[in-house]
């Protein structure tokens, strides 16, 4: 018999337990750094755990959907993660730029909004504005395409770069109709209106899931977890997963369950598939 993690709150376990019961109905939605990939000091060297894609198309077939939700480009995600192309992912679907864009693996293809003219202005000045804003050897600005980040985890001080620097991008980014998202030891610049939330909220009902589960890392995954409490309001059972829970104490604190990282997933997925598979 499989032995699944056991969810800490009365929420998570009705959550788990629609999702066994009714798998057909269910969606399950990933974050995809830190939580199928582990954070690594150089983004673009990110890649999705080993095991992570077995996992992925091992439980694909035994429920309703599998979508990545992330703040990469779609197409990068798809890249980093090795899911294009694989027997069991056919109809994965990958919600990049908080949702601006779209990866079908059905089609292959993205489809992708109108970019915020905003972004393209600040792309532009941000590396003098770092210039003025104080020598802070170490940091870094990653060209997210509809966003614009800035990490701190090289600096010689991570923290005091990412404190000093928290105002003063909040300020330009108001300036120029963006809002800032702050991470883990990054700072990023994007247009409002695009988060997690609003992309799975908005997924969730196209596909008129009967209960979800989310499984995320970070701040940016607080707006998701929002979205599964309103609609646990509603009705929708969901399940909550943190992770990792000691770098992002504030998502490890409203999740049903915590698991050791981008390896702890690749097993829970694992579980719950073989889980489905003997049900």
């Amino acid at each position: 018999m499989v032995s699944l993690p056991h969810p800490t709150t009365s929420a998570g376990r009705d959550g788990l337990a629609a999702l066994l019961a009714r798998p057909a109905k269910a969606v399950v939605a990933l974050d995809f750094d830190g939580t199928l990939a582990e954070i690594v000091p150089d983004p673009e060297r990110a890649r999705a755990h080993p095991g992570a894609v077995e996992a992925l198309a091992a439980l694909a077939p035994e429920v309703a959907s599998v979508a990545v939700v992330t703040g990469r480009p779609a197409g990068v995600a798809v890249r980093y993660g090795g899911f294009a192309g694989v027997p069991g992912l056919e109809h994965l679907v990958v919600l990049g730029h908080y949702g601006a864009e779209r990866w079908d693996a059905v089609s292959g293809t993205v489809r992708a909004a109108a970019p915020h003219p905003g972004v393209a202005t600040v792309r532009a000045e941000l590396p003098g504005f770092l210039d003025r804003a104080g020598a802070w050897p170490g940091v870094w600005i990653e060209e997210k395409g509809r966003a614009v980040a800035v990490h701190t985890r090289r600096a010689v001080d991570p923290e005091g770069a990412f404190e000093a620097l928290k105002e003063p991008l909040g300020d330009l980014a108001t300036r120029h109709g963006l809002v800032l998202e702050p991470g883990r030891m990054v700072l990023e610049l994007r247009p409002p209106g695009m988060d997690k939330g609003v992309a799975l909220a908005e997924y969730l009902r196209e596909v008129d899931a009967g209960s979800v589960l989310y499984a995320g890392d970070d701040l940016g995954d607080l707006p998701a977890f929002a979205a599964v409490e309103k609609l646990r309001s509603d009705g929708t059972p969901g399940l909550l997963v943190c992770s990792g829970s000691t770098e992002v104490p504030e998502l490890a604190d409203r999740a049903d369950l915590a698991v050791p990282g981008p390896p702890g997933v690749v097993e829970f997925l694992g579980s719950l598939a073989e889980a489905l598979r003997g049900a």
